[in-house]
């Protein structure tokens, strides 16, 4: 089975099967899977229904206003799937705004190709699911031992952590934010990702869908540290909007604020995506929560501290 025809629906699975060394075997991508570098040349086989480059609050309207009547904000290409005749699709079921769902894909393929296509669907909602999902594709696609050198790796690097940690007894309170307009608090892994980084995670709870709060809350919780990872935006794309923070009555007066603990991380690249790249953003928050043990070097790539 090691030779199947490939198309990743979901920038983490493209991303997965890459470094399971299957990168070749790749045939189609979603519009939003753009790493590595060497997938972009893919056929693209998705796109999403609003208006890119909107800021925060209208790209939140347009979702809502969309899945009101639809099934989805996405929209598949089937005639281009028909061509490229996949054996392999892989998509999720985890967060109907995310990324093109199972219920698309099994919509797509009714009677479009004359063969049977394995649909691998993730729906990941901790770190351990996200490590599970690496060992299911690659099961699938017959290279488990591919799988077990990735996570042995992986492990290894969060025994790094975990054994720096042991002789810090301080965990500071960590407010990770997903979206701006409305405010949402990262939930899903990332308050295990902040637990392993050596931080307290405040307004989420780790397994579960990350909640829209109020600012109210945040100014109750009054966090030590705010790292702003917005859903699929760059570092760039966050701060054009990050004003949104600013000005929000309260927010000087947070110790975060006060204390210059403020930092901005690529959502899209690291902490979104359910993929091998979890392991870096774990490090990435390392270098934040604890900067004087810790530097892996990702400031000014994968976060930088903005200075209020």
């Amino acid at each position: 089975m090691s030779d199947l025809k490939i198309i990743s629906l979901l920038p983490a699975a493209t991303e997965i099967v890459c470094v399971l060394g299957l990168e070749a075997q790749l045939i189609g991508r979603s519009h939003e899977c753009d790493f590595p570098e060497s997938v972009r040349h893919l056929p693209v086989c998705s796109s999403a229904k609003f208006i890119s480059g909107s800021n925060s609050a209208e790209i939140d309207r347009q979702v809502k206003e969309i899945l009101s009547d639809a099934l989805s904000i996405y929209t598949i290409d089937r005639e281009l799937i028909r061509q490229l005749n996949p054996d392999v699709i892989i998509t999720q079921a985890q967060c109907e705004v995310c990324a093109v769902s199972l219920k698309e894909v099994e919509e797509a393929l009714k009677g479009l190709l004359d063969k049977e296509c394995i649909i691998i669907s993730l729906q990941p909602n901790t770190l351990s699911d996200v490590y599970n999902d690496i060992s299911k594709i690659a099961k699938i696609l017959n290279v488990s031992s591919q799988a077990d050198d990735i996570l042995e790796r992986a492990d290894e690097r969060l025994n790094i952590i975990r054994h720096k940690l042991k002789f810090l007894s301080e965990k500071p309170k960590v407010a990770c934010i997903e979206w701006l307009a409305p405010l949402m608090v990262a939930g899903n892994w990332t308050p295990e990702l902040v637990q392993i980084a050596g931080g307290n995670p405040i307004l989420a709870i780790n397994g579960k869908h990350s909640p829209f709060v109020d600012f109210g809350e945040i100014i109750r919780e009054n966090p030590d540290i705010i790292v702003v990872m917005p859903c699929g935006f760059s570092i760039p794309r966050t701060l054009e909007e990050i004003d949104l923070l600013l000005d929000l009555p309260g927010w000087k007066g947070l110790k975060a604020v006060m204390n210059n603990r403020i930092y901005i991380a690529d959502g899209n690249q690291y902490f979104n995506r359910s993929g091998p790249r979890l392991t870096d953003s774990i490090e990435i928050l390392a270098e934040i929560i604890n900067e004087r043990q810790f530097v892996f070097g990702y400031e000014g790539e994968g976060w930088l501290r903005f200075n209020v």
